[in-house]
């Protein structure tokens, strides 16, 4: 290079660098963004096209920059710049448009022969090549290091991941190629020098690993030695003898076998030594080889499921019909293989307290066989039903395996609590796992991710329960045979609060039988005026209440026997909480029609109110209701509005805005059986004309006035009965639902069948 170089004085626009350094004959992609920089690259197109690049950092712009040239520009706002040459920035101003023009020294660069230079030139070559080996890039290296000239050479430092920003910018600034080369032998020195460092780390720790297998392989020959000499208690033998204890099956001994194997060549300090024994404890803890024998005397199990609960009778048919079927497969010699596609899955519905869960007990003191519970309420891991791989620390069978091991038998009753509430997110959808679990197809196959083994559940009776069924998938509910439990009459639950509920909470309470004497008429006084459900469990609790008043009595020696009766009960339990008469108080003027519902917890009567008032015409809905019950309120409304003339409405009526609720508003209430009870209440308010106190109505609605059938009929019944309602209006196709009522009942209630509104509104309005 020579000391004297012909230098060319610029003016050019400048655009700052942020994250980077162009050098000379680069060609880059630039995204400019800023407002500053699209003024520079505007500024530099109505000249020449050359603009110049200078790096900005810490809030400084460089003293040395890099004269380019534009050779593109895209809509997006990318610019194609090459680098030309550096140049030394001078003074600058601002033009009109806004772009810093400064005056640029051109800085060219020419190569020169000199003997200093040619051995900076071989040093830097080889301290590259060096980090490039320790890299494992020695293959590039010869093709990036093979540039003649020490300028280019130098300014690809560029390109190196083991420079700063500071540093680039440093070595645009230095013009001198001496300098330039003495700063990079300094700098990739240092970066040499830390590979070296850690390539000596690197082979100590394999040297380490190396040595750990040596260790390895000498305490396995320790180990053969302890075992020929008899030093060892020998874990593996007891293993061995468990296996020829066992009748496993024959898929399932190989696997175990191989296990024990694996065992036997580990080391005592392996740690999956501890996770193969676990397995194998876990295998050995089911019961692949126990089943308990069923008790198939029909009579006998009939007693049972009489003697533990009231009522349910459907229930209880279906349990002798399985029953009955098993006895005679067994009787004629059917096989197991051919029983296997057989299997039932009872699934059932019903609202909270009415004894789905006592039942499956119920079932298993039937069959003589043992009984086990799993909650799956809440449930959203998959591995919660198919178990862990074994490969995760903590590892464990899922519940169907643990439930069989707790029951100690491969044919339990095994009782699927709250199936409707079963959730899935990102770990899985545990519903999925129990299609398999759940099919008699398939479940003679069911294979635990823990276990990685087949494991029949053909021998199982699963008893699901849940509260509703919309909540349940499709393919899963296709598995099941449904059978429905709606609830007790008052006469029901009176007879399982003497025969059931008191003694047991007699007993929680330690009083002895002949201390308290409910009578039959207290205990009827109490389901009338102190419970609504569908279920029991309200009912149990005041009669807990009871007993434990009257336990504080006898404790404090007030008295050594107590008899309640009807006149007694407002003493013990305060006063009533439910009011038959509330149906009449909340008819009593135009606009409010008794409605019947379904919901999680059973039948319900459900209360709708009409208003109208001043205002544009339309519609106001309040209580939370679904999309659903919106439409079959502007349904009714377009009714009333289409038939005014034929019920009696004058037309000037409508032209004003109407409001419907529906009470407990933070219950959300969806379905389209309120139907024909909006519409009641629209005409009542219309007409002035107030609805039936004791009546009670369901049924979806149309536009042209068709009743058309809903679901839940004999829940909406009993919820009527409960209510004190003695007329329910039920639509025409659900007539025939109404043989499901008990006869008690329907004794009580007259049923209204209507076929379209006319019929309903005639029923229900006074």
């Amino acid at each position: 290079m020579t000391s004297e170089q012909q230098t060319t004085h610029l003016t050019l626009p400048v655009l700052p660098l942020h994250n980077g350094v162009v050098f000379p004959h680069m060609v880059v992609t630039i995204r400019v963004e800023t407002t500053e920089g699209k003024t520079a690259i505007a500024a530099a197109e109505r000249s020449d096209g050359q603009i110049l690049l200078v790096p900005r950092l810490e809030g400084r712009y460089a003293t040395v920059g890099t004269i380019a040239e534009i050779q593109q520009i895209d809509d997006e706002g990318n610019v194609v710049v090459a680098g030309r040459c550096r140049a030394r920035v001078g003074a600058g101003s601002l033009d009109d448009s806004g772009a810093l023009w400064v005056t640029a020294d051109e800085y060219p660069e020419v190569d020169i022969v000199d003997a200093e230079l040619d051995e900076l030139v071989a040093e830097y070559r080889a301290v590259v090549s060096a980090v490039l080996e320790n890299r494992g890039l020695a293959g590039i290296a010869e093709r990036l290091l093979s540039m003649d000239s020490p300028s280019r050479l130098a300014d690809l430092a560029v390109y190196s991941p083991d420079l700063t920003l500071a540093q680039k910018v440093e070595l645009l600034e230095a013009l001198d190629i001496r300098h330039r080369l003495g700063l990079l032998l300094e700098w990739m020195s240092e970066v040499l020098a830390d590979l070296e460092l850690r390539r000596r780390v690197r082979d100590e720790a394999t040297e380490r690993i190396e040595k750990g297998q040596r260790d390895y392989i000498l305490r396995q020959q320790l180990e053969a030695i302890k075992k020929e000499l008899g030093d060892d208690a020998d874990v593996v033998s007891e293993y061995r003898q468990k296996l020829a204890d066992h009748e496993l099956p024959e898929k399932v001994a190989e696997a175990v076998a191989r296990e024990i194997d694996r065992l036997e060549r580990m080391s005592e300090q392996s740690p999956e030594q501890s996770w193969v024994r676990t397995w194998l404890d876990t295998m050995f803890d089911v019961p692949w080889d126990v089943t308990t024998e069923d008790r198939l005397d029909l009579d006998e199990a009939w007693t049972v499921l009489d003697a533990d609960h009231t009522g349910l009778t459907d229930v209880k048919e279906r349990i002798i019909e399985h029953l009955a079927v098993r006895k005679l497969r067994a009787e004629r010699g059917i096989t197991e293989d051919d029983q296997r596609h057989q299997g039932a899955i009872l699934l059932l519905v019903g609202p909270p307290g009415v004894g789905k869960t006592s039942l499956g007990e119920s079932v298993a003191r039937a069959l003589g066989r043992e009984f086990v519970r799993v909650a799956l309420g809440g449930i959203r891991d998959e591995a919660e039903i198919r178990g862990h791989r074994r490969t995760y620390v903590g590892a464990r069978p899922g519940r169907i395996v643990r439930a069989l091991t707790e029951a100690g038998t491969m044919n339990p009753v095994f009782l699927l609590d709250e199936m409707d509430k079963v959730g899935s997110d990102w770990r899985g959808d545990p519903s999925s796992a129990l299609l398999e679990v759940l099919d008699p197809a398939q479940n003679h196959t069911f294979r635990d991710h823990y276990l990685e083994v087949d494991l029949d559940l053909s021998d199982v009776l699963f008893i699901a329960t849940a509260n509703v069924v919309e909540t349940i998938p499709g393919p899963l509910l296709d598995r099941t045979e449904t059978i429905r439990i709606d609830g007790y009459t008052d006469v029901e639950k009176t007879e399982i609060a003497r025969d059931h509920l008191l003694p047991r909470q007699l007993r929680s309470a330690g009083l002895e039988p002949e201390e308290l004497e409910v009578t039959e008429a207290a205990l009827m006084h109490v389901v009338d005026r102190y419970t609504r459900e569908a279920g029991v469990r309200s009912l149990e609790r005041e009669l807990g209440r009871l007993a434990r008043k009257v336990a504080t009595e006898v404790a404090k020696g007030d008295s050594a026997a107590v008899v309640v009766d009807v006149a007694d009960v407002t003493r013990y339990l305060g006063k009533p909480k439910v009011w038959k008469d509330e149906a009449s108080d909340r008819t009593d003027v135009p606009g409010v029609a008794t409605g019947l519902a379904v919901t999680g917890t059973g039948g319900d009567v459900l209360f709708i109110e009409a208003t109208v008032m001043d205002g544009e015409h339309g519609l106001t809905l309040t209580g939370q209701l679904g999309d659903v019950m919106k439409e079959s309120a502007q349904i009714a409304l377009s009714y009333v509005e289409a038939h005014a003339a034929r019920l009696g409405i004058d037309q000037s009526a409508l032209q004003r805005r109407f409001h419907l609720h529906v009470p407990a508003g933070a219950i959300p209430k969806d379905g389209p059986s309120a139907g024909v009870t909006m519409l009641t209440a629209l005409v009542s308010l219309l007409t002035e004309r107030k609805v039936k106190a004791n009546v009670g109505m369901t049924g979806e609605i149309t536009l042209q006035g068709k009743v058309l059938p809903i679901g839940g009929v004999k829940q909406k019944v009993l919820a009527a009965h409960r209510a004190g309602l003695t007329e329910v209006i039920v639509p025409k196709r659900n007539e025939i639902d109404l043989e499901e009522v008990p006869d008690k009942v329907r004794e009580q209630i007259t049923f209204h069948i209507a076929e379209d509104a006319s019929e309903v509104l005639t029923a229900a309005l006074a």
